[in-house]
């Protein structure tokens, strides 16, 4: 039976953070309240010229650099990411000067037609967000946080994983429940 195709792409869901840490990274969190995600390409295009002509050309992947839009930041990501600390005694959250940025994988679901491309980015780190905040008129209108990530490769080159039609049903059911890496290479053995 043929896989179905899809044609066109919409919505953006199931967006999740995983903390990366000496082993690789921890256990995916779920980032409730996706409305929209903007991710472009970083490096250049680099050309020698030669000879009259481009004699060599190559696209340098320096990773994605964007803005994740949600409804609101849940405090565990303000917390695991942005570095701010929980008072023990009032329960504030403090964000100080000397928070250094913790990296993180951003794995994302966006729609389509036939079947949902599920995606891994790796390496992010996030800026503070903007503080916003308008009078309430005649009418609420919902007001949202957005930060920018910006992702750079793994050790091993991967910049992005994404699911395919063809992706096996055990590695896409599980998506979210770790972090996609790329497996090692397999020792080659001399006998």
């Amino acid at each position: 039976m043929p896989t179905a195709t899809n044609k066109i792409k919409y919505g953006l869901s199931k967006c999740y953070y995983a903390i990366k840490g000496d082993e690789g990274y921890g256990t995916p969190v779920a980032l409730p309240g996706a409305v929209s995600l903007s991710l472009a390409p970083q490096g250049e295009l680099y050309k020698f010229y030669a000879d009259n002509v481009a004699y060599f050309r190559v696209s340098v992947n320096n990773g994605y650099e964007g803005t994740l839009e949600l409804a609101m930041i849940p405090e565990g990501f303000i917390k695991d990411v942005l570095g701010n600390t929980l008072d023990a005694t009032d329960h504030v959250l403090v964000e100080e000067v000397q928070s250094a940025p913790v990296e993180f994988a951003l794995g994302f679901q966006i729609e389509g037609d036939a079947k949902a491309s599920r995606f891994w980015v790796y390496n992010c780190v996030a800026t503070r967000p903007n503080m916003d905040g308008d009078t309430k008129e005649d009418s609420i209108e919902a007001q949202t946080e957005s930060f920018t990530i910006s992702s750079s490769p793994n050790s091993d080159g991967t910049v992005r994983a994404r699911t395919t039609e063809q992706t096996p049903d055990e590695t896409y059911d599980g998506w979210f429940s770790e972090v996609w890496e790329k497996p090692a290479p397999t020792p080659v053995t001399t006998g």
